[in-house]
């Protein structure tokens, strides 16, 4: 969950913090008024806390900004986080569908709704999701809708559609590393492992190994052949992430 988490916080500090008029905000809303700047102020403390996994206090704060501003949309989006996050399905499902009626511009909580769609298995509605988020000509993140929409259609099992949202995010976005990891392992699962190869050392000049990007690793030179190299990401992956669960599927010989 990790992963997705990233993508999700990254979208919701930065709309916060630099919210245009029409984007996140709600319809007849006063953007400048003192109560929604509260709301807005209210809003980024929660993100901060929920970044920090501190549900109960993010949850306090979200309730101010409600308090304050209860038209302001970014605050149930930040809602409908928590609750993906606690399981509490009904309730994050609720929050998302309520940002989105308060303002059907608000790509932020598209995309993170799509996500949960996704995670959900409810992939079609997510993939729907994306493609309204990416629909707002003013919405400033769309390499990153693009990216979740490939994740979401690796998840449903269409690669083809996967790869393609994925070189559009790299394309917009060439030095994003979870995109290049991804697009690395969509090359793996297809066979195309010296393109998978190349994207891995992308990866590694553009961040630091991960369990994810090492188990790759592991499989792709072992599919090549080349049992020092796969021996070389065994090792990093025990050392680096020995509780990780790529670690556990290679201890335990699960190489498929």
């Amino acid at each position: 969950m990790k992963h997705w988490k990233f993508l999700l916080l990254v979208l919701l500090l930065s709309a916060c913090a630099n919210m245009p008029a029409g984007e996140g905000g709600s319809a007849g809303a006063e953007p400048d008024s003192e109560s929604r700047q509260r709301a807005r102020a209210f809003t980024e403390l929660a993100g901060a806390y929920y970044s920090r996994n501190q549900y109960k206090i993010a949850l306090d704060e979200l309730r101010k900004a409600i308090t304050a501003d209860g038209r302001f949309g970014p605050a149930y989006n930040v809602y409908g986080l928590i609750y993906m996050e606690l399981g509490e399905d009904g309730l994050a499902e609720e929050n998302f569908r309520r940002a989105i009626e308060l303002d059907r511009n608000d790509s932020e909580a598209r995309n993170n709704f799509g996500l949960f769609l996704c995670t959900r298995g409810r992939h079609d509605e997510g993939l729907d999701q994306f493609a309204n988020a990416l629909r707002n000509p003013l919405y400033p993140f769309p390499e990153r809708a693009m990216a979740n929409a490939g994740l979401c259609a690796e998840r449903k099992g269409d690669l083809a559609l996967a790869e393609a949202n994925l070189l559009k995010a790299l394309k917009l976005q060439p030095d994003n590393a979870n995109t290049v990891i991804r697009l690395a392992g969509l090359n793996f699962r297809q066979g195309r492992l010296l393109e998978a190869q190349r994207l891995l050392g992308r990866h590694a000049e553009l961040a630091p190994p991960t369990a994810e990007s090492l188990w790759l690793g592991v499989r792709l030179e072992r599919r090549l052949g080349d049992r020092a190299q796969e021996a070389a990401y065994g090792l990093q992956l025990r050392k680096r992430f020995p509780d990780s669960d790529e670690a556990r599927r290679l201890l335990a010989g699960q190489y498929e």
